[in-house]
């Protein structure tokens, strides 16, 4: 099937310069991005799906990648199912699983993480509920890990690892495990700040993520207990390695302190936009418009550096072919607007303002997942969407 988006207003290209794309229009061949260019250029009767965006603005699918995802499309903490294709019509089409710790009675010996890790990489691999990618199967770094272990697990597929619910006495031991696990080509993100589920017990304090240096820092704005504000000031000044996941489930006024210090010093790159849901918070289907609205009106973002710590960051650090519009790339694709009956004039004026963005279409894998979200108002804008 080809798709073509056209009349595209403002638009992001998921790079951190924040670029609009090269034109307002994209067509879409299969499950890729085939063309970029004008509207003026696309013949309707080419196309099975003609997208008119009506002055709407496009960019990439949104990656939250700090999701609790178990098996299938249900959280046993909310007791709720469905929220991963809930999420989708927030304009979130990859979620990044931060662990599936939540699953009941989880194992905890060296080969039970490691058979789970297996187990949730391989139920998402043609699993998409809502039409979403899930890059799951996250294995839980318990003592008995070893460098051999990490390289099966890579071996299987298995390329994440979460560190803060394993059962070290001291969290200091995290240091080797972590090591041992980025050796072997394992991105490893580690819970940040005090304990968040019952029987967790050691805070990861920001000296210790420095010298434990994982990918990406979790929750570092906290999930749910923050840092203190010097400990913030230390992660982003002497842990430049390290990306900086800000989540809706964590502390705002420690989110807008951590992005406004990263903004200081240039390193835009390591801010990573997330949820942390399912959690005690909750199921957060706009999670992600939530907190990019935030850091827009009430932090120092704008909008375009918000779509960015959402899109193309959170690629480049898990390396993912999506979170881009280029030619070539993965078609998840969100045409957004204001919603109706707000004062801006656009999404972006919507981030602004702290107006959550209508979601008026999501495409994902090159097919409409979502015309009309029923998550948010609707578009101010007339989009539309037509099929032969």
């Amino acid at each position: 099937m080809t798709l073509a988006i056209v009349n595209v207003g403002e638009s992001h290209d998921g790079s951190l310069s924040g670029r609009p794309i090269a034109g307002d229009a994209v067509v879409v061949d299969g499950a890729t991005i085939a063309w970029i260019g004008s509207s003026s250029e696309i013949a309707h009767d080419d196309h099975e799906v003609i997208v008119d965006a009506a002055g709407a603005t496009l960019i990439p699918g949104l990656i939250d990648s700090h999701v609790h995802s178990t098996f299938g499309d249900y959280t046993p903490r909310q007791q709720t199912v469905g929220f991963l294709e809930s999420y989708v019509h927030g304009g979130t089409t990859s979620v990044i699983s931060a662990s599936e710790v939540h699953i009941p009675g989880r194992p905890r010996d060296v080969a039970g993480v490691k058979a789970l890790a297996v187990a949730a990489q391989r139920s998402f691999l043609d699993y998409r509920p809502g039409g979403m990618t899930v890059h799951a199967g996250s294995v839980i770094l318990e003592p008995g890990l070893t460098r051999e272990d990490f390289a099966e697990l890579r071996g299987l597929g298995v390329r994440l690892a979460k560190g803060g619910f394993g059962a070290f006495v001291d969290a200091r031991d995290y240091i080797p495990v972590v090591a041992d696990a980025r050796s072997e080509g394992i991105i490893v993100m580690c819970h940040s700040g005090g304990a968040s589920i019952a029987g967790s017990k050691s805070k990861i304090d920001g000296d210790l993520l420095i010298e434990m240096a994982p990918d990406v820092a979790g929750h570092i704005n906290g999930g749910p207990t923050s840092l203190t504000m010097e400990e913030n000031r230390r992660i982003v000044a002497e842990g430049r390695g390290i990306a900086l996941q800000l989540v809706q489930a964590g502390n705002l006024r420690s989110a807008i302190d951590i992005a406004e210090r990263a903004l200081e010093i240039g390193d835009l790159h390591r801010l990573l936009i997330a949820t942390d849901t399912p959690t005690g918070t909750g199921v957060i289907p706009l999670g992600m418009l939530r907190s990019m609205a935030e850091l827009a009106s009430l932090g120092p973002l704008s909008p375009a550096e918000v779509v960015t710590a959402s899109t193309g960051n959170v690629a480049a650090v898990y390396g993912l072919e999506s979170g881009a519009i280029v030619v070539g790339a993965p078609a998840d694709l969100v045409v957004l607007d204001a919603p109706m009956g707000c004062s801006a004039g656009s999404a972006y004026g919507a981030l602004e303002l702290g107006d959550i963005p209508s979601v008026a279409v999501v495409v994902t894998q090159g097919d409409i997942r979502v015309n009309r979200s029923r998550n948010t108002p609707p578009p101010m804008r007339d989009v539309t969407c037509r099929i032969k």
